[in-house]
């Protein structure tokens, strides 16, 4: 294990799957070429990656929330909409000012 980074040492970890899941794994393992268990870590990497990111946006939704009920500080829809029309348009323009 010398030379190795934490990250990169792995365990053996047993999953059932169903019979349907596992043949479908194994018929794209066999087309892509690769190992059933290649197939499985990425497809694993790719969810966990994917729910890391929306559990992300779910924790800084649920601040911003908290701290628009202390602060009652916010932008309306209308003024949120013109914002990005300048920014599509090519305008280097800031975010407008929150206000109550």
């Amino acid at each position: 294990m010398q030379g190795q980074h934490v990250s990169q040492v792995t365990k053996p970890t047993s999953i059932k799957l169903p019979s349907d899941l596992k043949e479908r794994v194994f018929t794209l393992a066999e087309a892509r070429q690769r190992s059933a268990h290649t197939i499985m870590i990425q497809a694993i990497q790719s969810f966990v990656e994917r729910e890391e990111k929306r559990e992300a946006l779910r924790q800084e939704c649920i601040a911003a929330h908290e701290h628009f009920k202390a602060t009652g500080l916010h932008l309306t829809q209308e003024e949120v909409e013109a914002w990005l029309l300048d920014l599509e348009a090519g305008n280097d323009v800031g975010p407008p000012a929150c206000h109550i």
